[in-house]
């Protein structure tokens, strides 16, 4: 016995025929995967199953009388796909970061602090103008510091006022 009918119960048979197709779109899921957790894709096989066994009772057992519609049942299957392609993009995302080099592959590359020692690593040229590790950057618009003079012994800053004057040192002779 054949209940789907759709010039009698449209809306009982199209329920049936969208209900059998949910049903088999998240069997083919759970069984392909598309890249999915183990127990994402046993949910997708238990509910694909038992939106095919409803459909099924529906449109070959069920004599009439009294059904329910859930309608709810629908949002499923597109929350499935939809896990399936943003799994399915993590994964390709993945590769193509495996793929790509590691920083400070290229000697031109950006100082990577948390890259591993390298000691067989090319280096990049000395760059005098560049800012060197551990040397204060002196403020804009300062004053250049003077030129490191031996013989002369250093001289307290002027703006530290806890710097100790050191006593002049008398060449020996």
């Amino acid at each position: 016995m054949n209940n789907l009918d759709f010039s009698a119960e449209p809306l009982f048979s199209w329920y049936v025929v969208l209900l059998a197709l949910s049903g088999a779109i998240m069997l083919v899921l759970g069984a392909v995967g598309g890249g999915m957790k183990a127990g994402l894709r046993i949910l997708n096989v238990l509910f694909g199953l038992g939106f095919l066994g409803y459909a099924y009772y529906l449109a070959f057992v069920f004599k009439g009388g009294e059904y329910y519609i859930f309608f709810k049942a629908f949002i499923l299957p597109v929350l499935m796909i939809v896990a399936s392609v943003k799994a399915i993009v993590e994964r390709s995302n993945a590769k193509n970061r495996q793929a790509a080099p590691p920083v400070g592959a290229y000697p031109n590359a950006p100082y990577n602090p948390n890259a591993p020692y390298n000691p067989n690593a090319q280096q990049a040229p000395f760059n005098p103008n560049a800012p060197q590790p551990g040397q204060p950057v002196p403020p804009q618009g300062a004053a250049p510091a003077a030129p490191y003079q031996p013989g002369v012994p250093p001289q307290p800053v002027a703006d530290n006022p806890y710097a100790q004057p050191q006593p002049p040192q008398h060449p020996a002779g």
